[in-house]
């Protein structure tokens, strides 16, 4: 089983299993030791994001920390924001 030790909310995440499989995401809650939510601000937008096992994912290193400074402040984050930011990793598809 996959640790969350090394997962951090911003964290750049690729799906290897389910129908979204090579998807390209952004962890933006860790809900326990096996599953986070994920979006994308396409096709998981912020206000519902995809809920996932960590098993079921390839982790980059790249993490976004203003992501987790928004959701701090409580601050509510722009689907448009999200793509911009994973636009660079959508292109290796």
């Amino acid at each position: 089983m996959e640790i969350t030790d090394d997962l951090r909310i911003g964290q750049v995440v690729k799906s290897k299993a389910g129908r979204d499989k090579g998807r390209i995401f952004v962890v933006i809650e860790i809900v326990d030791d096996q599953y986070v939510r994920l979006c994308d601000g396409e096709l998981r937008k912020v206000s519902k994001p995809k809920l996932k096992k960590i098993k079921h994912l390839i982790v980059y290193n790249r993490v976004f920390e203003e992501i987790e400074t928004h959701l701090n402040k409580n601050e509510k984050l722009n689907n448009a924001y999200i793509r911009r930011l994973l636009e660079p990793y959508n292109v290796q598809i």
